[in-house]
């Protein structure tokens, strides 16, 4: 097989969870475009002569690397700015990048800004997010666009239609369980805090003393909007001190951020986090373990990292953000781009 380390994979007890990982790989290699590039130029073409000037900006405008997740006004075209045609090929664009989990994550995150306006006031509106293109859609020039807006950034870069880079990806949840209403009991974020806890549940008192770094949660992720996502050292327990069911209960939990992006996406995901070594992947909690108490987690890689907080609003009020230390805003994928057009083989 090409990729020999399936082969000890498929050996592991409980293989056939493992499955859709290996259709994954599969459907990467088969196929060779990507279907987002001409979605966003659908959307572009729906768009009147104003309206596309307020949706694209230069590729290199500093505003594609100054990302937030707070309320307030974003640089581009909001969804209540959009008609319903406009809005559906916006949605379009959005479904290209995105799995059907990662979908229906990051639309319940906008839906959640009309539960807001109903317990919070008419400042909240799921009107406010923002489509953003940087460069023009392209298949084989670097080109980029976001959505963002309160709890929400997603950030896609490409030099060719083969590879997108999706990171700094963050999705927060307000309330995260809804208190009362039709959607009494909605979690939007739910697999994010209860697979953590049963990994940490399944813990041993060694291995806890290695997972627990404080007893008190972080206010927020400790990378918060940073440009760059830099962790000065690596805390938490190791995935080789791990047994062989809670290894596979801590992919579960990395799976949860991996596959909120389509599946090839996902898949070349996989494999570098592969590469890198599954061996040296930390987990780390913080807080108390006892549901409904603030609590935080981290996955930290040697290419990634997972963070996620559960602390505001009494631990009612989820962030979570995939971050990639090489990949975030594209830029190995841009560096490698010009290094090659500079220096043709």
């Amino acid at each position: 097989m090409k990729r020999t380390w399936l082969n000890d994979l498929a050996a592991r007890p409980g293989v056939f969870r493992w499955l859709p990982l290996l259709f994954l790989f599969i459907a990467g290699d088969l196929r060779d475009g990507h279907p987002m590039a001409s979605a966003a130029q659908a959307l572009i073409a729906s768009l009147d002569e104003q309206q596309r000037k307020q949706i694209v900006l230069p590729f290199g405008d500093s505003e594609r690397t100054d990302w937030s997740y707070l309320p307030g006004r974003r640089e581009g075209l909001s969804l209540g700015e959009m008609n319903d045609t406009q809005r559906s090929a916006a949605f379009d664009l959005l479904h290209t990048a995105l799995s059907q989990q990662g979908y229906e994550k990051t639309t319940g995150v906008i839906e959640l800004e009309g539960v807001l306006r109903e317990l919070e006031g008419d400042y909240r509106n799921p009107d406010l997010y923002w489509f953003t293109m940087f460069g023009s859609p392209s298949d084989d020039s670097p080109w980029g666009w976001r959505l963002e807006g309160h709890h929400l950034s997603l950030n896609f870069s490409t030099v060719t239609s083969a590879i997108v880079a999706t990171t700094p990806a963050f999705l927060g949840a307000n309330p995260a369980i809804i208190p009362h209403g039709p959607k009494k009991g909605l979690r939007v974020l739910a697999a994010e805090e209860d697979e953590a806890r049963k990994l940490v549940a399944s813990l041993n008192v060694d291995q806890k003393r290695k997972a627990i770094i404080s007893p008190h949660a972080p206010r927020d992720i400790i990378t918060g909007t940073d440009r760059k996502a830099r962790l000065s050292r690596f805390e938490g327990i190791r995935y080789a001190d791990l047994d062989t069911p809670q290894q596979r209960q801590l992919l579960t939990l990395l799976q949860v951020y991996v596959d909120n992006m389509e599946h090839t996406t996902a898949g070349r995901q996989w494999e570098r986090i592969r590469k890198a070594g599954l061996e040296e992947i930390h987990f780390a909690w913080a807080g108390t373990i006892v549901g409904g108490n603030p609590h935080y987690y981290r996955i930290h890689g040697p290419t990634f990292l997972v963070e996620y907080d559960n602390t505001q609003n009494n631990a009612n009020h989820i962030h979570s953000v995939w971050r990639d230390f090489e990949r975030d805003f594209g830029e190995d994928l841009l560096k490698m781009h010009y290094e090659k057009k500079e220096h043709p083989r």
